[in-house]
């Protein structure tokens, strides 16, 4: 497991949660210098594709929306049991 990033989490003392829309901005920033969110996902996005996992489970790894509103009306199912292994990889 890896060690806790210092300034992740709940701001002790001020009651105030890091947690807010830029926390993983900022995470990222600190430990890779130069590195984006949008890198992160792009490169994650990317290996899927190179390796076989079906478009659709790949964009809704991301929490991407798949399928026109027709679609989404019908096909509730979340993949989870098919997105966990390539999120695991």
């Amino acid at each position: 497991m890896s060690p806790p990033v210092s300034g992740a989490g709940p701001s002790l003392g001020t009651g105030r949660d890091k947690s807010g829309p830029n926390a993983i901005r900022r995470l990222v920033s600190r430990v890779c210098d130069g590195a984006t969110a949008h890198g992160f996902r792009s490169s994650f996005r990317d290996q899927p594709g190179e390796t076989g996992v079906e478009r659709e489970i790949a964009e809704l790894c991301l929490a991407h929306v798949v399928g026109d509103s027709n679609e989404r009306i019908y096909a509730r199912s979340d993949l989870l049991e098919y997105r966990r292994p390539v999120i695991q990889r």
